[in-house]
C-alpha cells in the first residue's frame, strides 16, 4: 500500500506541476503501472484475502472442525472455546503455535459449521398496560441471626419496568400464587397477560409447541383473575429478558450487602420500600421515569376483585404420640391432652394454625425442608410434670432454657435444694404453667423478688404475682382525686320552723 504522502506528491506532480509520468516514476521510484494507479483513482488500502493460510495450525484443522462438528449435539454450556481447544492442541497433539491464531481460525469455523453463532434479535415496543414478566431469583439471607437461602418472586411491567420483589423461603405453588397477589396489590391492578417460562408451579407438562398443561390450582387462580398466561419455549428465557436483567439487578443492587432482618417479613418491608424507591429510575432509551411510564398504563390494568384468591391449604391429620401431627415431613406440636385425635390444618405461605372441633390448638411459623421439629414447650408441661424425670432431657424444654433468664436456673436449684429433685422440678414447672396467663417481664420480677426473699415454693412466686398486679390494677390512695369536703357551717344558718 502506498503511502498518503506519496499519494498527494504523485497527483499534485502531475496536475499541478505538469510533470510526466516516467519522471515522477524516477522521482519516486513507483513503477508506471503503480503511478497511473494513483492517478487514476482514489486512495485504497490493501485488498483483504480471499483465503487465510494457516501454516502453523494448517495440519490440525480437521481436527479442530471435528471437535466443533460433535459439539452441536452437546449442552451449550460444555462445548469447546477458543482457549480449551488451545490448552488441548498443545498437549494432545504437540501444536506449537500461538493462541491468537487458534482463536482466530475458531471464531470463522464455528460461524462456518452453525456452532455458537451470535443470534439476531428484534427491536420491540411493548404495548402499554398489557404485558408483565414473571419469574424466580435466589440470594441468601441473614434472618433472626441465622444465615439461609432464599427465594425471591419477581413481576416487572414490560412497557414502564415498574417492578415489585417478595422474598420466600421456598419456590412451592403457593408462594408463587402469594407472589402474584402481593404484586397486584402493588400495582393495583393486573396485567393482561403474563409471561412466564415452564416453572412446575404453573405447568404440569409441556408439549411441543405451545401446547400446555396447567397445573390444577394455577388454571384456577388465573381463572379468576382473567389473566392470560404465555409460556415462553424451553431454553428461550431472552423471551421474557426483562424480568431475567430484573433477577440480577435486585441481586446486585437491593440484597447487596447481604441483608439482615429479624425476620422475612421486615425484609419484605424494606424491599417494598426498595421497588417504589425505583419509580424515580429512567430506563435508558425511554422518555420519562418509570413512575411516569406506568402512570399511563394503570387505567389499562384489570381491576382487582372484591375479595383475594385464597392461597389456604386446608388439611388434616392426627395428632402422634409425641403430640405432634406430621406435616410436609415436619412436626407441629399441640398440647399432649389431644394424643391420638384428629385435627384440622390451615396451611398458609408462612404459618400453620391447628384446630380440633373448631378450636384453635396451636399456631406455628411454617417449617421448610425435612424432618424438622416445630415444639412449643407449653405444650408438654403437665406431663413432664407428671414424668420430672424426663426435665432435663425434653427436647422442647432444652430450646427454652436456652433463652430463658438466669433467675429461672437459680430458682429451680432452690427449689430442688430445699424439696428434693423429683418434688423441686414439679414445683417449679407450676411456675413455667404462670407463663401462660402473664407476661415474662412480671414473671421474671416476681422470681427474682422470691429469691430475694429466700422464696422456695412455687405458691410464693405466685403470691408476689397477684400482689405485683394488684398493686399495678389499684394505685395508692395518695394517687386518688382528692374528694371535696361539705361546708357544715351552712346548717347553723338553717332557721327553726315554728
Amino acid at each position: 500500500m502506498i503511502r498518503m504522502d506519496q499519494y498527494e506528491y504523485i497527483r499534485a506532480a502531475h496536475r499541478v506541476y505538469q510533470k510526466s509520468i516516467k519522471q515522477i516514476c524516477r522521482e519516486t521510484g513507483h513503477c508506471r503501472k503503480t503511478v497511473r494507479k494513483v492517478l487514476r483513482s482514489e486512495p485504497c488500502g490493501y485488498s483483504p484475502r480471499t483465503e487465510q493460510p494457516y501454516p502453523v495450525l494448517g495440519p490440525y484443522l480437521q481436527v479442530v472442525d471435528q471437535w466443533l462438528t460433535e459439539d452441536r449435539t452437546r449442552p451449550r454450556k460444555q462445548r469447546h472455546t477458543a482457549k480449551r481447544i488451545y490448552d488441548r492442541l498443545v498437549p494432545e497433539m504437540g501444536f506449537q503455535g500461538n493462541e491468537s491464531t487458534v482463536r482466530r481460525y475458531v471464531r470463522k469455523a464455528k460461524r462456518r459449521l452453525g456452532v455458537q453463532v451470535t443470534p439476531a434479535f428484534i427491536p420491540l415496543e411493548p404495548e402499554c398496560g398489557r404485558e408483565a414478566e414473571v419469574d424466580w431469583g435466589a440470594a441468601t439471607a441473614i434472618i433472626a441471626g441465622e444465615k439461609m437461602p432464599i427465594k425471591f418472586f419477581c413481576m416487572r411491567s414490560k412497557f414502564s419496568g415498574e417492578h415489585f420483589v417478595r422474598c420466600y423461603p421456598c419456590e412451592r405453588q403457593q408462594a408463587f400464587l402469594d407472589g402474584h397477589l402481593h404484586a397486584f396489590a402493588f400495582f393495583g391492578g393486573i396485567f393482561p397477560v403474563l409471561v412466564y417460562d415452564n416453572l412446575t408451579a404453573a405447568v404440569k407438562k409441556v408439549f411441543r409447541g405451545k401446547g400446555r398443561v396447567e397445573q390444577e390450582e394455577f388454571a384456577k387462580f388465573r381463572a379468576y383473575y382473567n389473566f392470560t398466561p404465555r409460556f415462553c419455549n424451553p431454553d428461550g428465557a431472552h423471551e421474557k429478558g426483562g424480568v431475567e436483567g430484573l433477577v440480577g439487578y435486585v441481586r446486585r443492587n437491593y440484597l447487596v450487602p447481604v441483608p439482615e432482618a429479624e425476620s422475612l417479613e421486615g425484609l419484605n418491608g424494606r424491599l417494598w420500600e426498595e421497588c417504589l424507591a425505583y419509580g424515580e429510575h429512567r430506563i435508558r432509551g425511554r422518555e420519562g421515569t418509570v413512575n411516569e411510564l406506568f402512570a399511563g398504563e394503570q387505567g389499562r390494568l384489570l381491576p382487582l376483585p372484591a375479595a383475594p384468591f385464597s392461597t389456604m391449604q386446608i388439611t388434616t391429620g392426627k395428632v402422634d404420640p409425641y403430640a405432634t401431627v406430621i406435616l410436609d415431613k415436619n412436626r407441629y406440636s399441640v398440647p399432649t391432652r389431644y394424643t391420638g385425635l384428629r385435627v384440622r390444618v390451615h396451611l398458609s405461605v408462612m404459618q400453620v394454625e391447628i384446630f380440633h372441633n373448631g378450636k384453635r390448638l396451636a399456631t406455628h411459623p411454617r417449617l421448610f425442608g425435612n424432618n424438622k421439629w416445630q415444639l412449643h414447650p407449653d405444650h408438654y408441661l403437665e406431663l413432664i410434670q407428671q414424668r420430672p424425670g424426663a426435665f432435663h432431657d425434653a427436647h422442647p424444654l432444652r430450646r427454652w432454657r436456652e433463652t430463658w433468664p438466669l433467675c429461672l436456673e437459680k430458682l429451680l436449684a432452690k427449689f430442688q435444694e430445699n424439696q428434693g429433685e423429683t418434688a423441686g422440678i414439679k414445683d417449679f414447672i407450676s411456675v413455667l404453667l404462670l407463663y401462660r396467663e402473664h407476661p415474662s417481664k412480671a414473671i421474671q420480677t416476681a422470681v427474682e423478688l422470691a429469691l430475694e426473699n429466700n422464696l422456695s415454693s412455687s405458691q410464693g412466686v405466685k403470691h408476689l404475682l397477684l400482689q405485683s398486679k394488684f398493686e399495678q390494677e389499684f394505685a395508692p390512695l395518695s394517687h386518688w382525686p382528692a374528694t371535696v369536703l361539705p361546708d357544715i357551717s351552712l346548717y347553723s344558718q338553717l332557721g327553726v320552723v315554728p
